[in-house]
């Protein structure tokens, strides 16, 4: 019988997938777009023309507010913090590492710091103050309120796991739950930062589309590696 393959090659995990197949090229697209539409709104924010649109989202979503509705919001916004959501990463580090997706467990990590990078120099380049809150009892935080922090951590963190396990997964249906469950709990916690008033609707239309790009990057370099890891010789 065959030796059984070394698990860096097992199952789907560095599949034999084209590095440029469908799915990857929707993605790129997808993130393309999403470059434009943050380079966009980070012009429009800075000259304040966004001002009325964020102001009539904010009073629409507000009046929706009811208490078991807040108690969801509130869960979802602690829970998706930059810094909950960064020691989640280490533990599906430590998953990937579990399944022998060596590659997936360094990449994950990269992902959350690269967003860290990034929430960090973007505030700083824009400099938008924070919206009066809409809740009192919600604390509003001190930093800078474009892009939304918890919106590009989110997106960066679930995006960046569905983008890395769901193509070394056996079963289509655990690929399509996984995105499901990405993309639901990303638009939870930015819709959230809008519900509680501590962001404006485009900031967390700039987290997401910064979280975008930056996922968008990570898969396109994995496919890379995997690429050349295919056409070392053996």
């Amino acid at each position: 019988m065959d030796a059984p393959p070394p698990p860096e090659a097992s199952a789907v995990e560095e599949g034999a997938a084209p590095l440029v197949g469908a799915a990857l090229a929707s993605g790129l697209a997808i993130a393309a777009a999403a470059m434009f539409l943050f380079v966009w709104l980070g012009d429009e924010v800075l000259e304040g023309e966004t001002r009325a649109f964020d102001d009539w989202v904010r009073q629409a979503v507000h009046g929706h507010a009811v208490p078991g509705l807040t108690m969801v919001m509130v869960a979802a916004s602690r829970w998706g913090a930059p810094g909950v959501l960064s020691a989640c990463s280490a533990v599906a580090a430590l998953v990937f590492l579990m399944r022998g997706w060596r590659r997936a467990a360094v990449l994950v990590l990269l992902t959350m710091a690269g967003a860290s990078l990034l929430d960090g120099l973007l505030k700083q380049l824009y400099g938008r103050a924070r919206p009066t809150p809409l809740f009192d009892f919600y604390p509003l935080p001190h930093s800078y309120s474009f892009p939304s922090g918890h919106a590009l951590f989110a997106t960066c963190f679930f995006g960046g796991v569905a983008v890395l396990a769901s193509h070394r997964l056996r079963h289509r249906a655990a690929e399509v739950a996984v995105w499901v469950v990405a993309v639901l709990a990303t638009v939870l916690i930015g819709v959230s930062r809008i519900y509680l008033g501590v962001h404006y609707p485009t900031d967390v239309m700039g987290g997401l589309a910064a979280g975008t790009v930056w996922v968008g990057t990570v898969a396109l370099g994995d496919r890379l590696a995997e690429r050349r890891r295919r056409r070392r010789p053996r």
